[in-house]
């Protein structure tokens, strides 16, 4: 499988080893856009790998801080107490640069920057680049996008 995130269109194409369309979700990824500078707040380009698979077996709405649950459950009650905070979600695909000087090492590294693919409270709109850098989903899609894929799968982040 390989995945291709179309910063253009907010969606995330997850095609099979035959190369064909196998399942697309609409996503949430920077507000700033693309880039790949550290704290840029950016949606960094290029080729990625899904280094760690995080949350598996967590309840729907697990909140993660430094990617442990924080034993919290998301609710509009609790989000509504917390206002501003970036929720992390039900599950954490972990992405790592492949490419050397654009997204991986210095100080344009994917993984170091902390850039995952996860689930985002339901009142977050999907289709509208509002995230921090991250590649938001609706809980239900990353929660089966990531029962779907291993470690390794190739993820591109596309304009």
């Amino acid at each position: 499988m390989k995945a291709v995130v179309h910063l253009g269109h907010q969606q995330l194409d997850l095609f099979a080893d035959d190369g064909t369309l196998f399942r697309r979700y609409p996503v949430s990824t920077a507000l700033n856009g693309a880039g790949e500078q550290n704290g840029s707040g950016c949606t960094p380009r290029g080729h990625h790998i899904v280094r760690a698979l995080i949350g598996r077996g967590q309840p729907k709405y697990t909140a993660f801080r430094g990617r442990r649950p924080t034993g919290e459950v998301w609710s509009p009650a609790l989000d509504a107490s917390q206002p501003g905070r970036d929720w992390i979600l039900s599950r954490i695909l972990w992405l790592s640069g492949t490419e050397p000087g654009r997204n991986r090492l210095g100080d344009c590294d994917s993984m170091r920057r902390y850039i995952y693919i996860h689930g985002t409270p339901e009142s977050e709109p999907m289709g509208v680049a509002r995230s921090h850098g991250c590649i938001r989903m609706r809980n239900d899609d990353v929660i089966e996008l990531f029962d779907l894929v291993q470690v390794g799968l190739h993820v591109e982040i596309v304009e």
